[in-house]
């Protein structure tokens, strides 16, 4: 479970994340976000990977609302050598290590995969 620090940290880089993506340049699919510091205390994943959301797609990737439909994405917490490799290799192989390595997502001492 969170502590309040934990959700702390990460509203804040969620609240980054919205303001960026409304005042620069929109976020989507496949976009690598430089957060600047690690997601939470002593994590090597200071990036994160614009996704759709696995765990619960595709019932959640996308709700119709009558006139228009809303996507949901994910962000998955990612360390600098898998944003490099996902910069080389293209952001389907670095998913494809992430199945490999059963990765859990919301561990932030978790082992990087490339």
């Amino acid at each position: 479970m969170f502590t309040k620090a934990r959700a702390d940290d990460i509203v804040e880089l969620l609240v980054a994340m919205a303001h960026y993506h409304r005042t620069a340049q929109p976020l989507g699919l496949d976009h690598k976000v430089d957060f600047g510091r690690p997601w939470l205390p002593n994590s090597a994943c200071d990036f994160g990977l614009i996704s759709p959301p696995y765990l619960d797609r595709p019932k959640l990737e996308w709700i119709n609302l009558g006139v228009k439909q809303v996507r949901f994405l994910w962000v998955i917490p990612i360390s600098g050598s898998e944003r490099d490799f996902c910069k080389r290799e293209g952001a389907s192989a670095l998913e494809a290590r992430f199945e490999e390595a059963q990765l859990d997502y919301a561990n932030p001492l978790r082992q990087t995969v490339a």
